[in-house]
Parts: C-alpha cells; sequence; structure tokens
C-alpha cells in the first residue's frame, strides 16, 4: 500500500544532516509496515528490534558505552550485519528513554548509521524530545492514498487538474461514489484491506471494533495520571455530540450532574494525543488564532471516520440516505484534513450563531475560511458574513458540487480535500 510518508522516508535518507528519525502516530495506522517496507526497498538490509517487553535489548542499551560493541551485539540478536550506510535500524514501540538515550548517540556518529524509533504514544515526544532527533507524524490514510490502493491513480489526475484550474471534474459522480466508500471504510490500512477483499460489512466492523478495543490498553500505557474510565466516557460518547444540531461538545451530556472539572484531564489527553482532535470557537478573528480561540468551547472530532462510522452504527443504506449522518463525516473528514495540513482546529461561531466550520490561519499569515454546505439546503450566508466583516479576499466552500470559482469562493468537491495540503 503506498504511503506518501515514503517521499519524507527518502528525503530523510538523503539528506546529509540526517539524525535518528522518530515517527509516531495512532495504532494501526501503517507505521511499522511502512518503514520496514522502505527498508527493504532502500537498503541492502534492515534489523528490526521490537522493544516491547524487550528486557534483553535494554540490558544492552544500559551496559554499553561503546556505539562499534553496540552494534556488534545488535547485528547478534537481530541475525542482520548491520552495515553503515546500507542497513536501517528499526526500533519498534520505543517507550524505554534508556533507549532514545543511546539512540541520540548515533547522531554524532557522521550520519553514518540510519536509525528510525516508532511509538503510537504520543506523550513520548515530550519525554523524548532533542536536537539530537528528528520527529515525523504518521496518519491514517487520505483519500489520495485510498484511491492508489484501489487502483484509480488516473482518478487523481483528473481531480488535481481541475483543483487547479477551478474547472468541472468529468468524472465528478463516480470520484463522489469513492468518497462515500472512503467514509465509510475510514483511512486505517486493515480497514482498505478488508473492504477491497470483502463487500461483508461484518468484515468491516470487526476491523473498526478490533481497533477500539485497543484504546484502553493504550490509555493504561501512558506515564500521565488520567481517569481512564472517565477518558472512555467521553470517546464513547463523542460521536454523539457531534450528531447535534449544536456540535458543541456539552458536559452535561455525560451523565447526571457532570461537571468540567471532573473530564477536563481526560479530555486534553485525549487531544494531546490524537485520540480526538479537538477544535476551538473563535468569535474574533485576527493573528494569531490562538489568542481568538475559547477555551470552554470546543468540538471533538474523532481521527478516522471509519470509526465514527462504526461508533455510530451507520449502515451504507442509513448513511447514504441520511444527509445529517453524510454530512457528520464530511465534517470529521475535513477535520482530519486540516490537520495533516499542519493546522490547528478553529471554528468561527458569532453572537447571531452564523456559523463557519472550520477557520485557517496560513503560514504567511493569511485567514481563509472554509465553509461545509449541503447542496440540498438553502444556501448559507454565514461566509458572505464573515468575509464582509473581516475583511477577508479568500474562502473555501466545501460542497458535494463540482468545481467552481464565484465571487472570490473556491467551490471544492468533498473528495479533493486532500490537495488543500499542497495549496493551504
Amino acid at each position: 500500500m503506498e504511503r506518501k510518508i515514503m517521499n519524507d522516508l527518502l528525503r530523510w535518507k538523503r539528506d546529509d544532516n540526517r539524525k535518528p528519525l522518530l515517527i509516531y502516530g495512532n495504532k494501526q495506522v501503517g507505521k511499522t509496515y511502512t518503514v520496514l517496507e522502505f527498508g527493504k526497498k532502500e537498503y541492502k538490509s534492515c534489523a528490526y528490534f521490537n522493544c516491547e517487553n524487550n528486557i534483553e535489548l535494554l540490558e544492552i542499551f544500559k551496559k554499553e558505552s561503546s556505539i562499534d560493541k553496540l552494534i556488534l551485539k545488535l547485528s547478534m540478536i537481530s541475525g542482520e550485519q548491520i552495515i553503515k550506510q546500507d542497513t536501517l535500524l528499526v526500533f519498534d514501540n520505543v517507550q524505554d528513554i534508556e533507549i532514545v538515550r543511546v539512540v541520540k548517540r548515533f547522531a554524532k556518529e557522521q550520519n553514518s548509521y540510519h536509525i528510525i524509533m516508532i511509538t503510537s504514544s504520543r506523550e513520548n515526544l515530550n519525554k523524548f524530545k532533542s536536537e539530537e532527533l528528528q520527529f515525523k507524524y504518521m496518519f491514517a490514510l487520505d483519500f489520495e492514498e485510498y484511491l492508489k490502493a484501489i487502483k484509480q491513480e488516473q482518478l487523481i489526475d483528473f481531480i488535481r487538474d481541475s483543483y487547479k484550474n477551478n474547472k468541472p471534474m468529468p468524472f465528478h459522480n463516480i470520484a463522489l461514489d469513492y468518497y462515500e466508500n472512503y467514509m465509510m471504510t475510514g483511512g486505517f490500512p486493515e480497514a482498505v484491506e478488508v473492504s477491497l477483499a470483502s463487500d461483508n460489512p461484518l468484515a468491516l466492523a470487526s476491523v473498526h471494533q478490533k481497533i477500539l478495543d485497543t484504546y484502553p490498553k493504550e490509555f493504561l500505557r501512558q506515564e500521565q495520571l488520567i481517569d481512564m474510565s472517565r477518558a472512555m466516557e467521553v470517546y464513547r460518547i463523542a460521536p454523539y455530540q457531534l450528531v447535534k444540531p449544536n456540535k458543541k461538545f456539552q458536559y452535561g451530556l455525560m451523565k447526571m450532574g457532570s461537571r468540567a472539572k471532573e473530564y477536563t484531564s481526560s479530555i486534553d489527553f485525549l487531544s494531546e494525543n490524537h485520540y480526538l482532535n479537538r477544535s476551538y470557537k473563535v468569535s474574533e478573528v485576527k493573528a494569531p488564532l490562538s489568542k481568538c480561540k475559547d477555551d470552554e468551547s470546543f468540538k471533538l472530532y474523532l481521527p478516522d471516520t471509519g470509526i465514527l462510522f462504526h461508533m455510530l452504527h451507520l449502515s451504507k443504506i442509513r448513511f447514504l440516505g441520511d444527509d445529517r449522518y453524510k454530512y457528520l463525516l464530511y465534517e470529521n473528514a475535513l477535520a482530519n484534513t486540516i490537520l495533516m495540513c499542519g493546522y490547528s482546529l478553529y471554528y468561527y461561531q458569532s453572537e447571531g450563531k452564523a456559523e463557519i466550520s472550520f477557520v485557517v490561519q496560513t503560514r504567511n499569515g493569511k485567514i481563509i475560511p472554509i465553509e461545509l454546505v449541503n447542496k440540498n439546503v438553502a444556501k448559507a450566508k454565514s461566509l458572505t458574513l464573515f468575509m464582509n466583516k473581516f475583511k477577508v479576499e479568500e474562502a473555501i466552500r466545501v460542497t458535494e458540487e463540482n468545481f467552481s470559482m464565484k465571487k472570490g469562493i473556491k467551490y471544492v468537491p468533498v473528495y479533493a480535500t486532500f490537495l488543500f495540503k499542497e495549496n493551504l
């Protein structure tokens, strides 16, 4: 399965200032598989070490002060001859700081050894942070990667050309159909593989449930003290908070008498570790947007639409026949796309309840509102009001309609938002 992160790994390999790389991301997004494929394609050999409960490996890292002796012992336990420049060393499920401390020393060895570490815990980033390491976050598959997985590369070219020229895409309805399937499947590689191999929705549901079942175990791994039962409460109710007309997270819906302070640490943990993605409300819009956010008003999105589809107990008929659920998944996917672009999540809501789905502040400081609009509902005036009020000249309207440009507003079909990463 071709992943975009492969290009980043190639740039890392060829970088004269290369340092050991730490790849992090949620469980099951394909980190280990992708790194091992990279090692297989780009190196003569790959030495793989699973660090989880690996006492022998940990003892070696604690005892050996010489890089040469360490490499010799790593060669022995991996069964691979480790050759400078030609062997990729992969340390998976990294949790222990002792292993990272030793790996940092390789940054001073004139880049002779190529090392990638993998972890699923974002909490480890704070623990491992160092100028001797490089970091890369890995997301689940976006729609472009999904199209490649289902052998529809030519459709990507049509979408990219129409996006660039603001001209209708000739295979618009076909692309919409594929995108709807992607919404139901999500971007976890195993889910994509199962959906390609079988039309049985129960097989896909079992994959999604298996992924959900790993979360409590992952929560227990964290060194940060949280109330796991409350974290799971928040996680389980998050999809239903999004179904409401007002998608703002409401503590009162948790259980009778629930208060914000009881759940704050759990929500912080879930959002910081990307189990849920938090979008803050802004009522004023100016740079930097982070200074405009309302810490008490936010929405919580899931990092994968397939998981959201499963948690809402949706069927294909219900999803396609009810715009409320379809556009909820579209909105959730749009939130993930904006995060993939490297931006934080904000939405705008005025006192008069005019709302813009997302507001992005680009790297050059430009404010761009992104509005998700249901073509079957009367045209909303929120975007026009927003542009006039804040003197914004550019805006994006995401819809099921085809590409176009009207009055400074770029109309982008829901299936083409993966191109934001190249243009925002």
